[in-house]
């Protein structure tokens, strides 16, 4: 074994800690991580939204009440999905700094109170979407990094050279004497980061109309999920032998594309409907 793990080329080292002390306080850097991804996606939203001529305060008062409900429905989502993992100590499922967020719940929730939230201030909630989504991803680039420091959420052994280290307490039974795994939770990071910005492309280039951002969205990270989570080893809940997540994920996919194929079509009837009426009323002005 000693060989083999002599021709790595190189690997991405694991942090020496989870967490960092400043005199009495202790902070873990995944709950770090996850507040600099809101932040990211808060300032990103603010200004996205005064472009559009919105109030930026406005951003952080949905965040105010889409983060938390996020929070929550990532951790339902994780417990109900890794459920046999808390038999016997239920009390651990709130222990939320130890990790444990499942993205889908948590974006599912968080977007549903944020619009809540919009539709009841009376806001435009097909423009504040448009603001806020293509931050939501950058988040979720940022916060994948917690489970760097926590090391998790791995793939199988590599030697590539940008396999991530892992300390033996952390590794799989099966793979206990491996040292490199394939970084997961950054192949995750940077599709959400490309798609971030294929969504701002597209939308500069007219390519997305109005309110379609969320449905591209949707179907962009069900797409990079379910790619993930085909190379991720971790234990996962099962359904008919597929991993969970590989089922929300092609949900998702087919709800973003139905989505915009159905958008489209009612936009192009919509059009459609301009021009007969166009038409009809140069029709009138050649009678008269």
């Amino acid at each position: 074994m000693s060989s083999s793990l002599s021709l790595v080329l190189g690997s991405i080292p694991s942090p020496p800690s989870d967490r960092i002390r400043i005199g009495p306080l202790t902070f873990r850097f995944y709950g770090l991580m996850i507040a600099l991804g809101v932040l990211a996606a808060v300032e990103m939203g603010r200004r996205r939204w005064s472009v559009r001529g919105g109030d930026p305060d406005d951003i952080v008062e949905v965040a105010k009440w889409g983060v938390p409900a996020g929070l929550i429905g990532a951790r339902i989502y994780h417990v109900l999905t890794d459920w046999k993992s808390y038999q016997g100590r239920w009390i651990e499922s709130l222990y939320i700094w130890n990790g444990g967020l499942g993205i889908p719940g948590g974006l599912l929730l968080g977007v549903g109170v944020g619009v809540w939230y919009v539709r009841r201030r009376g806001w435009d909630v097909t423009a504040m979407a448009d603001a806020i989504i293509p931050g939501i991803p950058v988040a979720q680039a940022i916060g994948r990094l917690g489970n760097w420091f926590n090391q998790e959420i791995f793939g199988p052994p590599t030697n590539l050279p940008w396999a991530v280290e892992i300390d033996p307490e952390y590794r799989p039974a099966a793979h206990e004497d491996s040292a490199t795994f394939h970084p997961t939770f950054l192949y995750e990071s940077l599709w959400n980061l490309a798609l971030a910005g294929a969504l701002v492309w597209a939308e500069k280039r007219k390519l997305l109309k109005p309110g379609q951002l969320l449905p591209a969205w949707i179907m962009g990270y069900g797409i990079g999920r379910f790619l993930v989570e085909s190379v991720r080893r971790d234990a996962a809940s099962l359904i008919w032998g597929i991993r969970v997540n590989h089922w929300v994920s092609g949900i998702a996919v087919a709800v973003g594309l139905l989505w915009l194929v159905i958008g489209n079509r009612r936009l192009a009837q919509a059009e459609s409907g301009v021009d007969e009426a166009l038409d009809l009323d140069s029709l009138d002005v050649e009678t008269e």
